[in-house]
């Protein structure tokens, strides 16, 4: 049966609600684990400049340097997250990949070599470029609404695109950022032709 009107907002509250809270358990359980057993999974991240540890710009958004990193990403990831993904899960999928992807090669190619990096926020920082360019690419109400809201809660979050404090990955900002901006323009919604009489 197809969702009417009226409860089609209520499924996608509940598909939205159930996918981040499976991913906020996913980087808590992988945190724990580090933390109980010698794993040392960071290891696992951004290794700049080598080239068999490319692959592990998948894997690096999962790990972080201790609770209090994670901490610290988690609200932001699941707020900005959520209000990503609210325009369908298959485009949001699409605009993390392009995000996951930018944010790891650009940290790659430009931390100093042999820079292990870890860490969610360069997703974070994408998904507030994702929705600001959404907002002003596709002009809808809702998604400016969206945009303006987060400029106004997260703005500050920009002044992390700059190198400041050791040990904080600015690349990973400032790539993850230009993520989601490509990712937005890339997902956008054509606009029909507008016709003149």
């Amino acid at each position: 049966m197809n969702p009417t009107p009226q409860t089609a907002p209520r499924t996608r509250v509940r598909d939205i609600a159930l996918l981040w809270g499976l991913v906020t358990a996913l980087l808590w359980l992988v945190e724990t684990v580090d933390f109980l057993l010698p794993a040392d999974l960071d290891r696992y991240g951004i290794i700049a400049w080598n080239p068999e540890r490319l692959p592990h710009i998948l894997l690096a958004p999962l790990l972080h340097s201790g609770y209090d990193h994670l901490s610290a990403n988690t609200v932001p990831l699941l707020v900005l997250g959520a209000l990503a993904a609210w325009t369908g899960l298959t485009r949001f999928a699409a605009a993390t990949g392009v995000i996951v992807l930018i944010s790891g090669l650009g940290v790659w190619f430009t931390s100093p070599p042999h820079t292990v990096t870890v860490g969610a926020s360069g997703v974070v920082f994408g998904y507030f470029g994702y929705l600001v360019a959404r907002g002003a690419l596709q002009r809808s109400l809702r998604d400016i609404l969206i945009a303006a809201a987060v400029v106004v809660v997260y703005g500050s979050i920009l002044w992390g695109v700059l190198p400041q404090q050791p040990g904080i990955s600015w690349q990973a900002h400032l790539f993850g950022l230009l993520g989601g901006l490509t990712a937005a323009w890339m997902l956008r919604t054509p606009r029909p032709p507008v016709a003149t009489t």
